[in-house]
């Protein structure tokens, strides 16, 4: 192993997190509170059922929030990129490996990509509809067939690459030449 190089990309926050965390907030009061008013018909004793559900259901809230935290980290480790998605900081799952001189595509933007047809598609990218910023990233995996890979390297990321790209992806992407 040569060196290890990472960085760790922080996911932008969306419409889709905030609705999450609203809905989560709203059924915090009104699951309880629809128990303590049946408790009005039924029997007394589901008040302390609503209680407890609430009580219960702050943990569930902060759980859904905490969940909403997501960071992906990319390390390069020779002539591996390993993706990483980091929840919260307390779960780690890998997004995918690659091999960097398996890498067939690699661009900014996504003028020749987003025509093409993929089998699995890696997202790992601190937003996705940013397609000016985002890098893609196109290469066989044995059981899928051609995969794509969105993400947000920095410089650092990109020139560990370079010393073990293929000879066409280096002359197209560092120099801006057709191989």
């Amino acid at each position: 192993m040569e060196g290890f190089i990472e960085q760790v990309v922080k996911r932008e926050k969306s419409g889709k997190t905030l609705a999450i965390k609203i809905i989560a907030v709203v059924l915090l009061f009104v699951i309880p509170l629809t128990v303590i008013y049946i408790a009005r018909f039924i029997n007394f004793y589901l008040v302390i059922v609503g209680f407890f559900l609430f009580i219960g259901g702050i943990y569930v809230v902060w759980w859904v929030f905490s969940q909403q935290k997501v960071e992906y980290e990319y390390s390069i480790a020779g002539d591996t990129l390993d993706v990483a998605k980091i929840i919260s900081l307390r779960k780690r799952k890998r997004v995918c490996r690659v091999s960097i001189k398996d890498i067939e595509v690699l661009e900014q933007g996504d003028q020749n990509i987003k025509n093409r047809h993929f089998r699995k598609v890696y997202t790992a990218a601190r937003n996705v509809n940013n397609t000016k910023e985002n890098y893609y990233a196109v290469f066989p995996v044995p059981a899928y067939g051609k995969c794509l890979l969105v993400f947000n390297p920095n410089e650092m990321i990109i020139e560990a690459m370079k010393p073990y790209m293929n000879r066409e992806l280096k002359l197209k992407f560092i120099y801006n030449k057709q191989g």
